[in-house]
């Protein structure tokens, strides 16, 4: 068996023509949808980048006990798993998260990986002095800085050195992920991860895609919208977006070189190929940009799944109604291979929910948001009464943040705490949430500018612009959440601050 695993940043499932997206034309997702299972009701697990990345990996949901970390020593990987039964895994990846403090531990999994430098912030080129007036002209004032270890600033310098489309750093990775695939083409055995941070804010693409969404804008380059309410102009609004669409496009042209060389080679035989996406993003709907900072409604959450399975031809062009998640794709790399998923690894095989549904429900969040469950019919989104004066705490033996180690001020209150049933005997630090935490400022409780519990009928109100009020609903999906959070060996401190019963108490009620 041989794998090719393709995972894009915050590519929108809505905006694919597979799922009826028309405004951006993707004629090779298109194609791909021909081949494959396409999942019409896959979501997202533990968000943003790396936690996605951890659920994916670790095949369980991290964001009832940890924000944005590293791997953790008691971990299971899919490539490890994979090696110890002899399968060869290579990534290739412009997305340079996993070179900083809160990723470090992910690439190393892999038996071998290549680093495409140049995305965002990536600390690429060494630029001491820039011209920063000629440059200051050049870019919106909402995305220039010319601070220090400033992701706009680094961003703005390594922009000056990817001219030609051949320099765009997802262009490299889809040429790099294709010689691998030339160089190992007799070999069996392998898997390759060929991933990029595309379409992900700033949404840079060659000219040649942006000319098929010219807009009327007249200013200065504006392709990275903050995270947040849209407060901007509707002709700004409008140019940020079709340069987001021109992005896409350059994904789905990317995709077509890789779908090429599948048919030139006749590899479809021989070699399944995976298409995913970590979340998705939003670009004015619910009057927000991005993600993070806002209730986690479909755009962000309901997220593209294609899966080309050689063994299952009949396949091809088929449609997958039932519940699946990030978490899913860990024990589906280990189902190709025929290796068995450890106890740990509580996420089914795809090939599982294509037997028959394996899911009633699936939960979701960002650590210290809300639990967001959604039985594929209704979405329910419970917080806090007080999202900020609430005990929560991390558990980690790798106390790191983003960019950062935790900080001493975090750390002294820390204590051991007995182990999960999933850290295979391990007790963990646990490290308390304070508000000056650099967490909050990005992704954690701080961040946060919508916090109040909603349901949501997604069959009548597929939009969610209408909150649904019904009590019978909301305790059966309150119940679906509890079930959930208990089978992830959730803290008894995750049931406290929604105002639920932890098992303890359950138990000792009854």
């Amino acid at each position: 068996m041989k794998v090719v695993f393709v995972l894009f940043d915050s590519l929108n499932r809505h905006m694919l023509g597979p799922y009826g997206g028309t405004r951006i034309p993707t004629p090779n997702f298109d194609r791909l949808a021909k081949r494959s299972v396409t999942f019409d009701r896959h979501y997202v697990g533990s968000l943003p980048c790396m936690p996605a990345r951890r659920d994916m990996l670790t095949g369980r949901l991290s964001f009832l006990h940890r924000s944005w970390g590293p791997m953790e020593p008691y971990d299971n990987s899919f490539p490890e798993l994979l090696a110890k039964a002899g399968v060869y895994s290579h990534l290739v990846t412009d997305h340079f998260h996993y070179w900083e403090d809160g990723g470090a531990t992910y690439h190393n999994r892999y038996d071998s990986y290549d680093f495409v430098r140049g995305q965002e912030g990536d600390p690429w080129k060494a630029m001491v002095q820039p011209h920063w007036e000629r440059l200051r002209e050049k870019y919106h004032e909402r995305q220039f800085s010319t601070q220090r270890r400033n992701y706009q600033a680094q961003n703005i310098k390594n922009r000056e050195f990817i001219k030609e489309e051949e320099d765009f750093p997802s262009v490299q990775v889809f040429k790099a992920g294709m010689e691998f695939l030339e160089q190992n083409r007799d070999a069996d055995n392998w898997i390759v991860q060929i991933e990029t941070f595309d379409p992900h804010e700033p949404f840079h693409a060659p000219e040649r895609f942006k000319d098929q969404f010219k807009t009327d804008w007249t200013g200065p380059i504006r392709d990275w919208p903050r995270y947040g309410r849209v407060d901007e102009l509707p002709e700004e609004c409008e140019e940020l977006r079709a340069n987001y669409y021109a992005t896409v496009a350059l994904c789905d042209s990317l995709l077509g070189k890789l779908l090429d060389d599948f048919d030139k080679h006749d590899i479809w035989k021989d070699t399944a190929l995976v298409v995913t996406t970590d979340h998705g993003f939003l670009l004015g709907e619910h009057d927000f940009w991005a993600k993070n900072r806002m209730n986690m409604y479909e755009e962000i959450v309901h997220i593209p799944l294609f899966i080309h399975d050689p063994r299952r031809s009949d396949l091809a062009g088929a449609r997958s109604d039932n519940l699946t998640q990030t978490t899913d794709l860990a024990p589906t790399f280990l189902d190709f291979f025929g290796v068995e998923a450890p106890d740990e690894m509580i996420a089914p095989s795809l090939f599982a929910s294509l037997e028959r549904p394996t899911r009633e429900g699936v939960i979701f969040g960002y650590f210290g948001g809300a639990v967001n469950v959604t039985d594929g019919k209704h979405s329910y989104h419970r917080y806090p009464a007080d999202l900020i004066r609430q005990e929560i705490n991390q558990y980690t033996l790798m106390p790191t943040h983003i960019f950062s180690f935790f900080t001493p001020e975090e750390l002294s209150n820390a204590s051991l705490s007995a182990p999960f049933e999933f850290t295979k005997g391990v007790p963990l630090l646990k490290v308390p949430v304070i508000e000056r935490t650099p967490m909050n400022q990005h992704y954690g409780p701080g961040a946060m500018i919508e916090n109040d519990t909603r349901l949501y009928d997604l069959v009548s109100d597929p939009g969610q612009d209408h909150p649904l009020r019904d009590e019978s609903v909301e305790a059966a999906m309150t119940e679906l959440m509890l079930g959930l959070m208990r089978d992830n060996d959730a803290p008894p401190e995750a049931f406290t601050r929604l105002e639920l019963q932890s098992p303890e108490k359950q138990t000792s009620e009854g």
